[in-house]
């Protein structure tokens, strides 16, 4: 079982529906088309290359549950899947990271904007 995150860069949402709107339509635009996978965005190249200072992917306890992680990246959109054991201290993480970096970071299981 994995809890997932993504995290983007643009416009901030107005609000929790904004937000999952503009999530589908990024997905959808940036990871569920073959022929859309984009090179992710420096700004998105720099954030993931924080996340794996502090938990790298190829590390015998690695909390990401598909690694690597960059290849989850496309453009202005990275998806994070992480281990269900681990989720509370890394999402934690992630969402602070991101939003110290303006960017947007998005739970799409409870289908909220983390704070």
């Amino acid at each position: 079982m994995t809890y997932d995150l993504a995290v983007w860069e643009g416009e901030p949402p107005r609000d929790n529906e904004a937000a999952g709107a503009l999530f589908d339509e990024l997905y959808e635009r940036y990871l569920d088309s073959d022929d859309a996978v984009v090179e992710p965005t420096p700004c998105i190249k720099a954030y993931i290359e924080a996340l794996l200072e502090r938990y790298p992917d190829d590390a015998h306890d690695s909390p990401w549950a598909s690694p690597p992680v960059a290849d989850e990246a496309s453009g202005p959109f990275v998806y994070l899947l992480m281990s269900y054991s681990r989720a509370e201290e890394v999402s934690q993480y992630a969402a602070t990271l991101a939003r110290t970096r303006g960017l947007t970071c998005f739970d799409p299981q409870a289908e909220t904007l983390r704070p």
